[in-house]
């Protein structure tokens, strides 16, 4: 397994793919978990491979994590599994591949069409940082402990003030 966080520079995916197997230590993964808010992460692996992709790099993997979170419920703390995939391109900085600042002031989105590349500050990329990121999008904001229920039951209305006037007045008649 490999060091975290872990870079990789676009010179070296431009040779060749780079394979990349990260599972960050408990150090780490208390970072990591403190910074999406978690109770802990137990567990945190991916493995990814970087190939050429235009000017820049192409990230396809998989991870796989076992995060620790408070059930929004029951409030007790629970773990569950997650899982996800990484498919995205990245560019360097200045590359014409680069997406180009829309000018009007109506922007038309394609829902279908594919998200176009991260534009990287210079020539390294962050593999780290993208775990990291599409690890937070796969965690449930609102966990629910498996078999917790939420029962609610509404108090009795309260009558207003009026509606119990109201009643005397009509019971006087």
């Amino acid at each position: 397994m490999s060091e975290w966080p872990k870079t990789v520079r676009l010179s070296e995916v431009a040779r060749a793919p780079v394979r990349v197997s990260l599972a960050p230590d408990d150090v780490a993964r208390k970072q990591i978990a403190k910074q999406l808010g978690l109770v802990g992460l137990p567990a945190f692996t991916a493995d990814v491979t970087l190939r050429p992709w235009l000017d820049g790099a192409e990230i396809l993997g998989r991870f796989e994590a076992r995060v620790e979170q408070i059930c929004s419920v029951t409030a007790e703390n629970f773990e569950q599994d997650v899982a996800g995939r990484i498919e995205l391109q990245v560019v360097p900085a200045g590359s014409p591949n680069a997406p180009q600042e829309e000018t009007s002031e109506e922007m038309a989105l394609d829902a279908d069409a594919p998200d176009p590349p991260d534009v990287l500050e210079g020539d390294i990329v962050d593999l780290s940082a993208y775990l990291v990121e599409h690890l937070a999008l796969e965690i449930d904001p609102f966990p629910r402990k498996p078999g917790a229920e939420f029962d609610y039951a509404p108090d009795a209305p309260v009558e207003s003030p009026f509606a119990v006037l109201k009643k005397l007045k009509d019971e006087g008649e």
